[in-house]
């Protein structure tokens, strides 16, 4: 086999490999998108497009009566933001202090910050339980933010300590010299370049909040202060023995389309916060 034809094979397998890996990620979506412009009968059916697109599913979703859907979306969007909000500003700090401060046992507790995300969430729901009524942030939509950190400042700082580490000494020298405050090199210096860093963190911490279903079920009870996903998974129809898969898969659509509007828009500073500190030079 002359070599041409063996890269032309090589080549030839690679992309057949990458349309089926695009195929399993894609087609539950595109399934999805489908089912939600069905009605009826069809709801029922395999075909891969609907025989007659209907918008009944997603005009149903507002004006449920027993499910406030819009309320939930920005309930959702405000918990979401405030994550990401909190979790930016300390994960910043930290990683300032743990990447550029010398301080014996900064290493262990570097790996303690990170072994808190390893925990399951039902292994830490009894404490979280007490100690959010303890804080009065039960059953309130923006009480949810306190819980949702522990899954997102582990990562937001371990990624921005390693930004921070590969950022140029002389950076941080030249604006001591100028008689620059620790906090005004944070702010001044450091921010500017981390942000590819701080938009993957961010949005990384933004789909983890957004997509948080156990902490969110548990936590809040008013049907009014309610999360997307939990909303999502209290959709009924008329009979309670009915599946409504119509408005269920128009639902998880419209919460979809957010993400991936994000991802689309910031993929290039994704790419560069996820490389980060991953080559010296």
């Amino acid at each position: 086999m002359t070599p041409f034809r063996r890269h032309w094979l090589a080549s030839l397998a690679l992309y057949a490999l990458v349309a089926v890996i695009c195929l399993f990620c894609l087609f539950p979506f595109y399934f999805a998108v489908v089912t939600s412009f069905k009605s009826g009968s069809e709801l029922f059916s395999s075909s891969l497009w609907p025989q007659s697109v209907s918008l009944k599913n997603y005009v149903s979703l507002f004006t449920l009566s027993e499910q406030p859907f819009l309320r939930h979306i920005l309930n959702s969007l405000g918990v979401s933001c405030g994550v990401v909000a909190l979790s930016l500003i300390l994960g910043v700090t930290a990683a300032y202090a743990l990447g550029r401060i010398e301080f014996r046992g900064r290493g262990l507790l570097l790996m303690t910050v990170l072994s808190v995300s390893m925990f399951p969430q039902v292994a830490v729901l009894s404490g979280l339980f007490e100690l959010m009524q303890a804080l009065h942030f039960y059953n309130h939509w923006w009480g949810l933010m306190l819980p949702y950190m522990i899954f997102t400042l582990p990562f937001t700082i371990w990624v921005l300590t390693t930004f921070v580490r590969e950022l140029p000494k002389e950076l941080e020298e030249a604006a001591i010299m100028d008689g620059c405050s620790p906090w005004g090199i944070v702010v001044k210096v450091f921010l500017p370049v981390m942000w590819p860093a701080l938009v993957t963190t961010g949005l990384l911490a933004f789909i983890a909040a957004w997509n948080e279903f156990l902490f969110a079920l548990t936590f809040v009870l008013d049907n009014s202060d309610r999360t997307v996903p939990v909303s999502i998974s209290l959709i009924s129809g008329a009979d309670k023995y009915e599946v409504p898969w119509g408005k269920i898969m128009a639902a998880s659509v419209l919460v979809t389309l957010p993400l991936i509007a994000l991802v689309l828009v910031f993929q290039r500073k994704i790419v560069g916060g996820l490389t980060a500190g991953a080559v010296k030079g």
